[in-house]
């Protein structure tokens, strides 16, 4: 088994919490490699850590480790899980925040994680799972503990998944949403790259974006619609934010047009 742990959270960097989670790591793994994924995934927004985790641990190597928490229902009835993939062993709440790498590597095999020997405590703390009962269990796993020793074996199928949109066959090309917004203020859509071969530009609102290959391609200050290493068409602002010009959120529709402009 890897030593090599990822971490993602919505717990910040103002506080103390990644820290309270990597000493219970080390305590039990001094061995362990640990990489910091991200910490500033919006505070209990499940679907913005789906899409951060989707877009990192694919390019971890095979056999490695990965612990998120954006837990808005912690201390609930909702199941603590470890889900054995292709690519490694995924933990965290079963709350759909792993639904997005399952949907490209699935589950194998995933297990409840009932077992008190491997958290920090028999009786954890009910707001603070991702110290408790989480990193334990991650550094367990680090040390060769097996699967079918934290808990009872679930069925892959019962795990959570969130509803993800997909682009919508329109009159003039197709009509999708926004997905993701990153910290450049880029409006990554749910148009997968390739749509725009054959798009003259996308519609927002009344405004015409034209699409391009490269920020360079317009002028300073003007919007483009182009692919992102993500593999989605994104609307961008050269040395600008497209989220703060166009007064965006998540879920808004874009228009992508094939053929000729209207």
């Amino acid at each position: 088994m890897s030593r090599l742990l990822t971490l993602l959270t919505d717990f910040g960097s103002q506080d103390s919490y990644v820290g309270a989670m990597k000493g219970v790591i080390y305590s039990l793994c001094p061995q362990a490699t640990l990489v910091d994924l991200c910490h500033e995934v919006p505070a209990q927004d499940v679907a913005a850590g789906r899409w951060q985790l989707l877009q990192a641990v694919p390019y971890f190597p095979a056999g490695s480790v990965h612990l998120a928490v954006v837990d808005p229902d912690v201390g609930s009835d909702r199941r603590a899980v470890v889900i054995e993939t292709a690519i490694g062993l995924l933990i965290g709440p079963d709350n759909g925040l792993w639904s997005g790498v399952l949907s490209r590597f699935p589950a194998q095999r995933a297990v409840s994680l009932t077992n008190p020997n491997y958290w920090q405590s028999p009786q954890p703390d009910p707001t603070f799972h991702g110290r408790d009962i989480f990193a334990p269990v991650a550094a367990h796993l680090l040390n060769g503990v097996p699967l079918t020793e934290l808990g009872p074996l679930i069925d892959p199928a019962s795990l959570q998944t969130l509803i993800e949109s997909h682009p919508q066959r329109s009159d003039q090309g197709w009509q999708g949403q926004i997905q993701a917004i990153d910290r450049f203020g880029n409006l990554i859509t749910n148009l997968p790259a390739e749509l725009g071969q054959t798009a003259a530009g996308l519609i927002w609102g009344d405004r015409w974006l034209p699409l391009a290959r490269t920020y360079s391609e317009v002028a300073i200050g003007e919007l483009l619609v182009l692919a992102g290493s993500h593999g989605y068409l994104e609307i961008a602002q050269r040395n600008g934010s497209a989220q703060q010009t166009l007064a965006a959120n998540m879920g808004a529709v874009v228009r992508l047009v094939c053929g000729r402009a209207p």
